[in-house]
């Protein structure tokens, strides 16, 4: 059975429009041991995911009218950036995929369909997104001179704590749902050190920290 790079069963969503090549990924995924769910639209795959809470996401750049997938990698690395991002598609170039003013986030691992040569190309991409991914939000678990660094999203979340908003409040005003939320609010205080000690007020704290300077946020990949 295969697992994941640290031990557990790796949980892959596929969105992908294109039965036949879904349901072949589908199928090798599954057979290799990891567990797989299946979205043929951006609509429906942002329906699976808080609920499946994948490791990583395979995604073709074309999925017929509506989002695309650059639309959909765009919205993890903004909401969910712990999930692993692989681009499953046709095309060799990414800007004759994408044109000249769009763009998939750098973490992400481009994977050509036509270079695919078997199984171990697409499990290798799908690690290598969880291992990239694993390293971003790690890069700097502990204080730089006296500040620790955050991504993005957790600068965001901070901003917004600190101008009084509840957990409810953020999650509509950044569009994404509550449950995300909550979760990218747990990340962001285990990252600045803060417990889950009932004595403290780690929402206090972690606003304190940024009005005090003590929070470097780095730039979105």
């Amino acid at each position: 059975m295969t697992e994941g790079i640290r031990g557990f069963r790796t949980k892959v969503l596929i969105v992908e429009d294109e039965e036949f090549t879904r349901t072949i990924l589908a199928d090798s995924l599954e057979a290799s041991g990891m567990t797989v769910r299946s979205a043929t639209s951006v609509a429906e795959a942002l329906d699976i995911l808080l609920e499946f809470e994948p490791n990583a996401v395979v995604t073709d750049l074309h999925l017929g009218p509506g989002p695309d997938g650059v639309d959909l990698l765009q919205r993890l690395n903004r909401d969910l950036p712990w999930i692993g991002q692989v681009v499953l598609t046709s095309h060799t170039s990414v800007q004759v995929a994408l044109g000249i003013n769009r763009r998939i986030p750098e973490r992400a691992v481009y994977l050509v369909k036509s270079r695919i040569t078997s199984l171990a190309d697409v499990e290798e991409a799908i690690f290598d997104s969880i291992t990239r991914t694993s390293a971003a939000d790690s890069a700097s678990p502990e204080p730089a001179e006296g500040r620790f660094e955050l991504s993005s999203s957790q600068g965001e979340i901070l901003r917004l704590m600190s101008e009084g908003l509840s957990n409810a409040a953020i999650a509509a005003r950044r569009e994404t749902t509550l449950r995300s939320t909550e979760s990218l609010v747990a990340r962001t205080f285990a990252t600045l050190g803060l417990s889950n000690d009932p004595n403290v007020n780690a929402r206090v704290l972690a606003v304190r920290m940024w009005l005090q300077g003590q929070v470097v946020v780095r730039e979105r990949g």
